[in-house]
């Protein structure tokens, strides 16, 4: 089992920047992919970055290239999400996910573990 815990969410105005933290425990030897999705008020759930621990490149939903940046500390066992440049429409609960396969992916489903959640609200 893994655990994920999510910090680093709040309130932002439009343009400002926000670093998003999700630390792991528990049976992280098996950590291969990591992402982070966000969910806003009666959306489904949207990819947002993945990235592996292999070194393979990360790679980004269309709407946040070039503005978020996704990260990791394999001995903190911790991926960050550093979000500059925010508009309104990044208002979501942001939730980091891990794959215990080795390749990562944008789908939420193909994810074995979930942390609870941050939100991000970023005000016009």
């Amino acid at each position: 089992q893994v655990q994920l815990v999510e910090s680093g969410g709040g309130l932002v105005q439009a343009g400002g920047s926000l670093r998003l933290s999700c630390a792991a425990s528990g049976r992280t030897t098996t950590m291969y992919a990591m992402a982070w999705f966000r969910q806003a008020p009666g959306k489904e759930r949207d990819f947002v970055a993945a990235m592996t621990w292999s070194g393979s490149s990360p790679y980004y939903a269309d709407s946040v290239k070039g503005r978020f940046t996704i990260s990791g500390d394999n001995a903190k066992k911790t991926v960050y999400l550093q979000m500059n440049s925010l508009k309104p429409e990044d208002t979501a609960v942001y939730y980091c996910a891990l794959r215990t396969l080795s390749q990562a992916t944008a789908r939420a489903h193909e994810y074995d573990y979930w942390g609870q959640g941050t939100q991000v609200t970023v005000s016009s």
